[in-house]
This record gives C-alpha cells, sequence and structure tokens, in this order.
C-alpha cells in the first residue's frame, strides 16, 4: 500500500485547503482504477478512517479524502463478495459522503450536500451509477437476494461458495407479502417445505425434504423450544436442506429453519405499522434502534407486537404479546457484546381442522370448528440470548454465545377421536387438558480462522456446544364417552353446538398421561473450507458427539419420575462437500452428510424412548447468479435415507400420543429455487420440488413398506413477483400450487391437490423526513377451498383460508 500527500485545495471544498488526505493505491496492472470484478472483504466495524483504509488496501482504489470529514464516523464493517465499487457504497451508506470517480481513476470521497464551484484545474465530476448493495443493515432494504449466509457453515461466506443448498428469505420479502405468520414465510418461499401439524396449531413445525422437522426450528443458531413464534424481531430467515447435525448436533435429517434476528443499529430508525384484515384481525408492531451515546459504542433495539383477532373458522380467536428488547456494546473494532431478551403470551384455541370421511376430508365445512370454547389454552415464553466475540486481527476470531428457553404451556381443548362415524356426521371426541414446562439451555463456543498453505487458503471453524432440554407433562389428561367417560364428548357436524360437553366432568377426571423428557448432548466439531484457484472450494469436517437423552411415562407422576432414566450414545459424523466455479456466475457442487439424533415420543410398548436415528444423504447441484449477482438460483438433486423413523401407533387409540418405529425411509428429488431482481423494477421468487418420500423398510409389519410419508406432496411450486411502477407504486402477483398428499402414514385418506392466487399493492409517500407505506394484500383471490395439512396422529386436516385480505399503514422515520 502506498501513502501519498494530495492537496485538494483546487477542489473548492468551501474553501478548504487541507493537504491531509488519504491516497490509498494497490497497482492492478498498472491502473489505479477499480476493477469491476467481485472479490472478498472482511473488514471489521470501527472507525470510517479504518475501514476505508482497509478498503482501498484490498479493493485495489485510490481514495482522496479530506480527514476532517471522516472524523467521528463509524462504520459497520463489511463482509462477504463484492465490487470494489459496491463495497465502497455499502461503507459510505447513511454515513453523510458521497464520492466520484476522478478523470484519473481516483474516487473522491465528500461531502454529500457540499455545495463547490468547480475550477478549471479541479478534477471534472463524473456521474457514477452503481447497483444496489444488499444491507442487512438497511432497514428500507428491498432486494429479494442475499448473497450470503450463516446457518449453513457458521462462517459469514457466499451462498456462491458454500456447496449445500442453503435458502434465503429475507424481511424484504415478508414485507411484501404482509407475511405476520413465521410459517407463511417459509412455506411461500422455499422449495420442499411443508406445515407439519401435531399437537393442533400449538407448535410451528415444517417437514423439509420429506421428513418433519419436529418442532425443532433455529434461532440465530440455537435450538428453540417446541411453541409459535413472532416474525417481528426477524430479519431473515434461512432454510439448510439436508443434514445439519455435524454443526448443530441433535436435528431431523430433512434440515433446518432457523431465522435471523435484528440487530441493534448504529444509525437511528422508528418504525410503526397497524395492519388490519379480514376477520377482525389486527396487529400494531413497532421498530425502534439507534445509539445510546455520543460514540455509538452501545446501541439499542426494540420489537414489539400486539396481534389480536378472530378467524374463518367458527369461534375461533387468538391473541398475542410479544417484546424483544436488546443492547449491543462495541468499544472498539475487535469486541463486539449483545444481548437480547424476548417474552411472548399468547392466548387461542386448539383446532385440528376438519375429520375425514372415508378417504377424504369433509368439503364444503371451512368453518366447521370440531373443539369447544370453554377451553383456552395458553403459552408464556421467555428467552434470554447473549454473546460476546473477540477479533484477535483481521483474520481470526473466536465467538461465545449462550441461550436460555423456556415455555409455560396450558393444554386445553377437543380434539376428534377418529374419522367420522358410519353415519356420515357423528364425531367421536377426546378432550386433552394439563400444562408442560419445556424448559433449554445452549451455548457454544466457536473459534474460526484463516491462513493459507502451500497456495491454498483455508477457512477453518473448530468449535464445541451443549444442549440441555427439560419437559415435564405432571398432570395432563385425556378422557372420551368413546372410552367411558361420562362427559358427552360427541359432536355432530350437521348441528354443531358448543354447549354439549360436560365441563365439570371433565375437570373432575384425574390426571391420566404422564411425561418426563431430557436431552443433554455435548459435541465438539471442526471445518476447514479450502480454496484452491479461487475455483475450487473443498469443505470438509465432522462432529463427536457424546448425548444422553430419555423419556418416559407411566401410570401416575411418581411412577413417570421414578421410572425415568437417560441412555446415551457417542457417534462421530462426517460432512464432505466439493464446490467449483468455472466461470464466476455459475458454481457446481456436491456433498455427503451424515446426521445422528435422539427419537422423542413415548414407546407404546415400553412407556420409554427410542434407539436414535440416523441418517446420510448425497446431494449435487449447481447455482448461478445473474444481472451483478442481484438474480440467484439454486437447482439440486438429493438422495436421502433416515432409520428409526417415528409415526403415531394407531393401534392404542386410548393413548393417542404413543408411537412406533417403523424401520427406514428414503426421500429423493429435485429442487430448483430462484430469487432475486430481473431487473431494478422487477422482483421475483419462484420454486419448484419434486419429491419422492416413502417407507422403505417396515421392520414392524404394519403395512407402511412402500408407503409415501404424510403431507409431502410429489409436486410443488411457487411464483410471486412485484414491479415498482413508478417511484412511489408497487404491485406484486403470486400463487403456489401443491400436488395431493397422504394424510396418514398409513395412506389411507389423501388431501387433494390445491392453487392460491396472492396480489399486493403498495404506495410510498414521503412525508418530511418520514415515509408512510399504505399496503394492501389479497389471498386466495379465487376462493379455493384446500387444506393445508393433516395431524400426524388422528385424522383430520386443517383448512386454508378462504378469500381474505390484509391492509397495512406503515411509518418510517
Amino acid at each position: 500500500m502506498t501513502l501519498k500527500s494530495i492537496s485538494i485545495g483546487g477542489l473548492g471544498l468551501a474553501g478548504h485547503t487541507s493537504t491531509l488526505v488519504l491516497a490509498a493505491a494497490l497497482a492492478v496492472s498498472g491502473a489505479a482504477s477499480a476493477d469491476s470484478a467481485s472479490r472478498s472483504f472482511a473488514i471489521p466495524a470501527g472507525s470510517l478512517s479504518t475501514a476505508l483504509n482497509r478498503l482501498a488496501e484490498a479493493g485495489g482504489l485510490q481514495l482522496v479524502y479530506d480527514a476532517g470529514i471522516a472524523e467521528g464516523l463509524q462504520s459497520q464493517g463489511l463482509s462477504g463478495n463484492y465490487t470494489p465499487e459496491a463495497a465502497l457504497q455499502q461503507l459510505l451508506r447513511n454515513s453523510g459522503l458521497s464520492y466520484r470517480i476522478a478523470e484519473n481513476g481516483s474516487v473522491v470521497i465528500e461531502r454529500q450536500q457540499l455545495n463547490y464551484k468547480q475550477e478549471p484545474t479541479a478534477l471534472p465530476a463524473v456521474n457514477v451509477v452503481g447497483n444496489k448493495v444488499y444491507d442487512t443493515n438497511n432497514p428500507y432494504n428491498d432486494l429479494y437476494a442475499a448473497p450470503n449466509a450463516t446457518t449453513a457453515t457458521k462462517t459469514n461466506i457466499a451462498i456462491m461458495d458454500t456447496p449445500a443448498s442453503i435458502q434465503v428469505i429475507p424481511k424484504s420479502i415478508m414485507n411484501d407479502q404482509q407475511a405476520i405468520r413465521f410459517e407463511d414465510a417459509v412455506l411461500n418461499n422455499v422449495s420442499g417445505v411443508q406445515r407439519a401439524y401435531g399437537t393442533a396449531d400449538m407448535y410451528e413445525s415444517f417437514i423439509v425434504r420429506g421428513f418433519n422437522s419436529m418442532e425443532q426450528n433455529y434461532r440465530n443458531g440455537f435450538r428453540r423450544s417446541m411453541g409459535k413464534f413472532d416474525v417481528a424481531n426477524m430479519e431473515q430467515i434461512e432454510v439448510l436442506k439436508g443434514p445439519a447435525a455435524v454443526l448443530y448436533g441433535r436435528l431431523q435429517p430433512g434440515g433446518m429453519v432457523n431465522y435471523v434476528t435484528k440487530k441493534p443499529l448504529a444509525v437511528p430508525y422508528y418504525a410503526l405499522q397497524q395492519q388490519f384484515g379480514s376477520y377482525s384481525e389486527y396487529r400494531t408492531s413497532v421498530d425502534a434502534t439507534g445509539p445510546l451515546d455520543k460514540d455509538k459504542t452501545l446501541l439499542y433495539r426494540f420489537n414489539g407486537a400486539y396481534d389480536t383477532g378472530n378467524s374463518y373458522r367458527d369461534v375461533v380467536e387468538h391473541e398475542r404479546i410479544f417484546i424483544a428488547p436488546s443492547l449491543t456494546w462495541r468499544p472498539n473494532d475487535r469486541f463486539e457484546a449483545n444481548l437480547d431478551i424476548e417474552k411472548r403470551h399468547d392466548n387461542y384455541m386448539d383446532d385440528y381442522g376438519v375429520p375425514v370421511s372415508g378417504n377424504r376430508p369433509v368439503s364444503g365445512r371451512r368453518n366447521l370448528f370440531t373443539g369447544d370454547p370453554a377451553f383456552r389454552p395458553s403459552q408464556d415464553n421467555t428467552l434470554v440470548y447473549a454473546d460476546w466475540s473477540f477479533k484477535f486481527n483481521d483474520d481470526w476470531a473466536i465467538k461465545h454465545k449462550f441461550q436460555w428457553d423456556e415455555t409455560d404451556i396450558v393444554f386445553s381443548g377437543p380434539a376428534p377421536n377418529g374419522k367420522l362415524d358410519a353415519d356420515g356426521h357423528t364425531l367421536g371426541r377426546q378432550v386433552i387438558t394439563g400444562t408442560s414446562n419445556r424448559r433449554s439451555y445452549s451455548t457454544s463456543l466457536d473459534l474460526t480462522g484463516k491462513f493459507q498453505t502451500y497456495g491454498l487458503k483455508h477457512n477453518v471453524l473448530l468449535g464445541g456446544d451443549w444442549f440441555f432440554f427439560n419437559q415435564d407433562a405432571p398432570d395432563n389428561m385425556f378422557a372420551s364417552s368413546d372410552w367411558g367417560d361420562p362427559i358427552n364428548s360427541t359432536f355432530d357436524i350437521n348441528n354443531p353446538r358448543y354447549d354439549t360437553l360436560d365441563v365439570a366432568a371433565v375437570n373432575a377426571i384425574a390426571p391420566n398421561w404422564f411425561w418426563r423428557e431430557r436431552d443433554d448432548w455435548y459435541g465438539v466439531y471442526f471445518q476447514d473450507q479450502i480454496t484452491i484457484w479461487d475455483k475450487l472450494h473443498i469443505m470438509g469436517g465432522g462432529r463427536y458427539d457424546m448425548a444422553g437423552y430419555g423419556g418416559f411415562g407411566g401410570s401416575s407422576w411418581e411412577a413417570t419420575k421414578n421410572g425415568f432414566s437417560m441412555q446415551h450414545e457417542d457417534k462421530f459424523t462426517p460432512r464432505v462437500g466439493i464446490l467449483y466455479q468455472p466461470w464466476e456466475w455459475l458454481s457446481v457442487y456436491g456433498n455427503y452428510v451424515e446426521s445422528f439424533g435422539s427419537n422423542n415420543g413415548r414407546n407404546s410398548e415400553t412407556g420409554g424412548t427410542f434407539k436414535p436415528q440416523s441418517a446420510e444423504q448425497y446431494e449435487i447441484g449447481f447455482k448461478t447468479e445473474f444481472f451483478d449477482k442481484r438474480l440467484s438460483s439454486t437447482v439440486a438433486y438429493y438422495h436421502l435415507k433416515k432409520t428409526n423413523l417415528l409415526t403415531a401407533d394407531l393401534s392404542t387409540p386410548d393413548d393417542p400420543l404413543d408411537n412406533v418405529a417403523i424401520g427406514e425411509a428414503r426421500s429423493q428429488g429435485i429442487e430448483v429455487d430462484i430469487k432475486g431482481q430481473v431487473t431494478d423494477d422487477f422482483s421475483l421468487v419462484t420454486t419448484y420440488a419434486y419429491t419422492d418420500a416413502r417407507v422403505t423398510n417396515d421392520k414392524n409389519n404394519n403395512s407402511t413398506e412402500g408407503k409415501r410419508l404424510l403431507n409431502v406432496p410429489e409436486h410443488q411450486a411457487s411464483l410471486w413477483g412485484t414491479y415498482q411502477f413508478t417511484e412511489h407504486f408497487k404491485a406484486g402477483l403470486g400463487g403456489v400450487v401443491v400436488g395431493k398428499r397422504e394424510g396418514d402414514t398409513a395412506n389411507t385418506f389423501q388431501l387433494p391437490g390445491y392453487a392460491r392466487l396472492d396480489a399486493m399493492a403498495a404506495y410510498v409517500q414521503p412525508i418530511g423526513k418520514t415515509r408512510l407505506t399504505a399496503q394492501v394484500n389479497v389471498y386466495n383471490l379465487l376462493d379455493k377451498e384446500y387444506y393445508t395439512g393433516s395431524t400426524s396422529w388422528i385424522p383430520t386436516a386443517n383448512v386454508g383460508a378462504p378469500l381474505s385480505a390484509m391492509g397495512s399503514l406503515k411509518l418510517e422515520y
């Protein structure tokens, strides 16, 4: 790096003639101007002057500016692949500074609103038109394609350099679709993902590549306790396809859904949004962030939401209160600490959808609710998350994270016992009441580093983690008239009444179902991402797990506690991947991954838990980036096999949560994901998945061999696009197509395929320094009747919403 002193008095910058300037040049073929090729940057947060120094050195730029205009300014840093010009745009964002390119190729940085008189000796101004850069720190970011993700590797590298399928849903897509539910954001924008239903709609869970995630969702890389999640503080959602247990431990093999939360910003930002929709839906959310001190070393952010409304389902309603404050302390450009707190309270009704008659859910009854409003379940969740990181230098860093997550659940509500009776309109129901406490602790320590050996570039990760989960259900009760309980639990779908259940008789029944479960997992892992010739990327790694797990349900709570015991397993699982990038716009990759995890659920034969499940996957595919990396795509073929697959044991109807391990299942298919900007005005998301998921070995002779896995369509696709017609007006249109799905593992009933069409329109009006956005979204434009999924242990189907709308007024400053 060459340092020069260049007089800029001839620029006439308000008469200022300071000669203290930076001109840092890295000669590239004898030229000082920036080239347009993308390269990797890793510039830590800190002073803007230091960041510009490092940019000049790494990006081949000659920067010229008065040192006084950068004094006291801070930079959020930069990490990822950018062109040098895009990197400069990123560093100068919200700084009050702009740049122009002089005739000699140097880049002149100056204040945005300085009026200067250009003299004959001054460098002529050049109008520079740059593409928008994806910036997670910009709350106004409207780009659809995120270039980087951390979920797949725990290192922030470009998706194009990652030999795995990783899909990112940024908040810009969630905003355009007004996805106020976590599941809507995932299902509408990622291939090969469906909704999984367990106990009504109590937990948000997904089926990825044919396999149920078993309520294992992740927040910033840590597993959440089972429950519901609010989108108010979600920055983006990352879906990693295939087994991810090498880095995260106990995981289902289909994939991992991880949401990344919003971080405090050094630039003040405030937003208030009021949403209102069909069926008395009202949602108020707030987002506020900025510095707490003049040096901008202590930052805050507060996200909150209040959500209440009814439903297209008779008597179903909900209420949610959610708050999420967070703090960031960044005393210098090497150390950072973060603290997050979340509190959530939910009141709702257990809704199992509509019953099944024969081999189909009943049709024409979208509003039919088979529960009872006298029963009101609830959830209360508290989460505390903290992390700190220290950068030894530009190449080596350490990070420690901790999370405490606790949920108290009140079960309360009727559920169907099975299919409709032979008369076609009478339904037997069971009533579920009780409580459950679910608590987890997670911690991890990661060391990352970059170095070179014999021309090979290494990006290494060494780490360890611990995960503890405990669930106690000490007083649950299942009762039904079909089982001899005097509670009058039958229900007539042709004459639905919600005053027939004998609530007093229900409350008089003593608890009869008990469960204790515990996971205690330690793991150590390593990973090395090797780059050769800047085109070939080889990833290798492994994990050694020391796992303790157990679950038991006895005849009483005392018997359950006394009968509970832990099992222990140790296992090593490898992960290898290779990616070749013959051209900047194309990456071809393949990987082999194994996974290891415990099986939850009550064994109908022993009352305890099952042997661990394991899985292996082969995957090949390719990725592309076009239009200056604004439009990305991933095409993947995979073959995935899992052993000790669990399913509900339908032979014990008086204990509906019993399970049985049916043996081995296989899922294979093709997935296509395309996301980004076709032009500056046209944004697009489209997906397709072909999934062949079925039981391949039924060791218990339950007649399931060859059967398709429940809730997995053979074909599904989605399309969503928006167009910015003017500076103020945007409109969008999209749809989802889902093929026929099996309703249970025995394939005794099916959910018909469906197509749904959605639309949106938004108008943005600046008001002084604020911005007001008025938006309306219309869902299921053609008012089609469809089913979103079936319950895993009883024959019911959840019904999709009819034609409905959501309006929004959002004020940002």
